[in-house]
């Protein structure tokens, strides 16, 4: 069955159907018909699938990164002089992890978050596509989030006293025992209940049982909220708390914040310190976008230009598969999904090349067949038969740099090294099943 040109040409036809309607773009329409008037958005439609359990989603929207979108890239260096060298690289791993916990909790589209260890530097790179908001980006990743409650020393320290860390002690409790929390914001109920912004937190069952006993302890005296060593807090004990309590003393933004931070967990790291900064505006994303397509389309009409003058009618073939590459690439892209870059787009187009590379392979084995005197039924087989591994030699090669890249790589190179892949891979099909089935079809025709 699969030697049927036939039926595999159904095959390609139906794959490239699938593939048209993953990429079908947002197209608004508006238009009156008489006294009704028709404003609506025509769009793919969403994948909402289980397979085996496990849920599958996609919105089908092209993915752009920083440099397209805009936004803020943070490069963060973290101390670890204070942890031991064997530990160094966990402690890393484990604050990326953090940080990509906050990041998911602010609500980032398509953020990258990844580290990079330059000699002795232990860095992470943090790139928040849509934020441009520099200095709450730099707070809410840069800070070690570090929660502490404390009790005064002296019992019968008058009020009025601010509360530090020399006149308080530990009650064990810290933001290990929370669970979650959630910023909120709380009415005015008496005089001893400020109305304002608060963090809402739920303790773990542990937790519980520790700060029910603390504040029963404590009724009728300050319990100190401290965060990264600071008093932000000292409400008085009113009754025994349980699971659930709450944070007064802060604004709108900080509970927001803090309750981000403490959700997602401290930094296992000494401190980070911000080494550089760059903003991105979505003007300058923009222009970056146009080019792109530009000089995307400006070269794949070039390609297709040549191939149908010099090959003629097998070039209108390669063509032809160059469209359904391009299709099965960006149907790939939304799919997986891939954050488009820059970079992102480089990959592309280089692959573009590689595709018609092979078709030039193929069509120059076919005409030295010719050549010697078979039909051209025989120079369709025997050419794609003999230029076979010159074409998978050097895809393979280019699969293995495209490999090394994202090991080693980090941001714009990981995505030029996967744009690189998909298309490859992509362009070995097309060449060898689409444009070999075609000119099978159109000769035996």
């Amino acid at each position: 069955m699969f030697k049927n040109p036939r039926i595999i040409l159904l095959a390609i036809i139906i794959l490239t159907l699938l593939a048209l309607v993953v990429d079908w773009p947002r197209v608004p329409v508006k238009f009156n018909l008489g006294p009704a008037k028709v404003d609506t958005v025509l769009a793919g439609p969403k994948i909402d699938w289980k397979f085996f359990g496990f849920p599958f989603k996609r919105d089908l929207d092209v993915k752009l990164g920083l440099d397209l979108r805009g936004g803020t890239s943070l490069t963060l260096r973290a101390d670890v002089s204070d942890i031991p060298k064997g530990d160094r690289d966990k402690a890393l791993e484990a604050t990326q992890e953090v940080i990509s916990r906050r990041v998911d909790f602010f609500g980032v589209a398509e953020p990258i978050v990844q580290t990079s260890k330059v000699g002795e530097d232990y860095r992470i790179i943090v790139e928040l596509p849509g934020v441009t908001n520099v200095d709450e980006a730099k707070q809410l990743v840069g800070q070690t989030a570090k929660l502490e409650f404390r009790e005064m020393k002296d019992p019968e320290t008058p009020a009025g006293v601010i509360p530090t860390l020399q006149n308080t002690e530990s009650t064990g409790v810290a933001g290990r025992d929370l669970k979650s929390a959630a910023a909120d914001f709380q009415q005015a109920q008496g005089a001893d209940t400020s109305g304002g912004p608060v963090v809402r937190f739920e303790l773990t069952n542990e937790g519980a049982k520790k700060f029910s006993k603390l504040t029963k302890r404590l009724i009728g005296k300050p319990l100190v909220v401290f965060l990264d060593d600071i008093p932000i807090s000292a409400p008085i004990v009113q009754s025994e708390i349980g699971q659930e309590g709450v944070i007064t003393g802060v604004t709108s933004d900080e509970a927001k914040r803090l309750a981000i931070q403490l959700s997602a967990g401290a930094l296992p790291v000494k401190k980070i310190d911000i080494i550089s900064e760059r903003t991105i505006g979505p003007t300058l994303g923009k222009t970056s976008i146009n080019r792109s397509l530009v000089a995307g389309v400006v070269g794949i009409l070039i390609v297709a230009l040549f191939m149908l003058l010099y090959y003629r009618l097998p070039g209108l073939l390669a063509n032809i598969a160059l469209l359904l590459y391009a299709a099965f690439v960006l149907a790939i892209f939304k799919l997986v999904p891939v954050t488009l870059t820059l970079a992102g787009i480089a990959g592309f187009i280089l692959s573009v090349g590689m595709a018609v590379d092979a078709n030039i392979l193929i069509f120059e084995r076919m005409k030295e067949e010719l050549r010697i005197g078979r039909n051209r039924t025989q120079a369709i087989e025997i050419g794609f038969v003999r230029a076979w591994s010159s074409i998978r030699d050097s895809n393979v090669s280019s699969l293995i740099t495209a490999a090394i890249l994202f090991w080693f790589g980090t941001g714009a190179i990981k995505g030029f090294a996967v744009a690189l892949a998909i298309g490859i891979i992509v362009s070995m099909f097309t060449a060898i099943t689409v444009t070999r089935n075609l000119l099978r079809v159109v000769y035996k025709s």
